[in-house]
């Protein structure tokens, strides 16, 4: 992926990683970065051999979020950018591969709004986070008023959107909204083993294990079963006969994620 438009995207052992590469403008993206973005999110989920996806910023900040001044200094209707940035959320969100938010600095706005959008976010104790919409005079974006009242509430929700303020990593944590917090020197190390943890996982299943979560709040109980005994269909012709074959040998299942019939 080309740098140029402020994404990078290396892989290596199963693992795609994406870096926000605008370190000038502290990784706030601007429409070529969002379009950019998907274009490697898309990558990732159709080159057949990455099995996790993290989400990372260059140098000492996650990401500021949409890039305001580029977008003023643009001469393209907001209407446009914004299907831009939908896009990017979407492809995110909906990757059939468990992705990580790895968060070092500060991600605010868009720039939280993504982080929260991946499955999982690991940050750093001297991460800061913001829904700093209000400051600047708008509404939440980027998926904020989907993904925040699952997460952790209605009113608490509201409270983050009516007050924009800059919160420390511990109390972002408290809220529920970081699955790890770690200090600096430790990031590396915790994403890299539960990305390398995934990507020896049973692809297909994780896969379903994300739809099935992702869909639960959209139905009944029973339809939350039918979804689940569906899934297990799949999974009964694809790695469930490595997995139980281990386990017999007590050994440590090779998942493929391939069709067995």
């Amino acid at each position: 992926m080309n740098a140029a438009d402020g994404i990078r995207l290396d892989r290596e052992n199963g693992v795609a990683t994406v870096t926000l590469d605008r370190p000038a403008r502290k990784n706030a993206l601007d429409q070529a970065a969002w379009i950019a973005l998907r274009a490697a999110v898309e990558k990732v989920a159709d080159d057949g051999t990455s099995r996790v996806l993290v989400l990372r910023g260059a140098a000492d900040t996650f990401c500021a979020g949409a890039d305001v001044t580029a977008a003023g200094a643009q001469p393209v209707h907001p209407a446009v950018r914004m299907r831009s940035i939908t896009a990017a959320v979407l492809a995110l969100h909906t990757i059939p591969l468990p992705t990580i938010a790895k968060v070092d600095g500060d991600a605010v706005g868009a720039g939280w709004n993504l982080a929260l959008a991946c499955d999982l976010v690991v940050a750093t104790s001297r991460a800061r986070f913001s829904q700093i919409f209000a400051r600047r005079g708008l509404s939440v974006d980027c998926g904020g008023s989907w993904l925040l009242p699952r997460m952790i509430g209605v009113q608490r929700a509201k409270e983050l959107l009516y007050f924009p303020d800059l919160l420390d990593a511990r109390r972002v944590y408290e809220l529920g909204l970081l699955n790890r917090l770690v200090e600096p020197d430790e990031l590396d190390e915790t994403v890299a083993e539960l990305a390398a943890r995934l990507a020896a996982g049973p692809p297909v299943a994780l896969a379903q294990n994300k739809a099935l979560i992702d869909s639960a709040f959209t139905g009944t109980l029973a339809e939350a079963i039918a979804r689940e005994n569906a899934a297990q269909l799949v999974n009964f012709a694809t790695d469930a006969p490595a997995g139980r074959a281990a386990a017999s040998a007590k050994t440590t299942p090779q998942f493929e994620g391939t069709w067995q019939l």
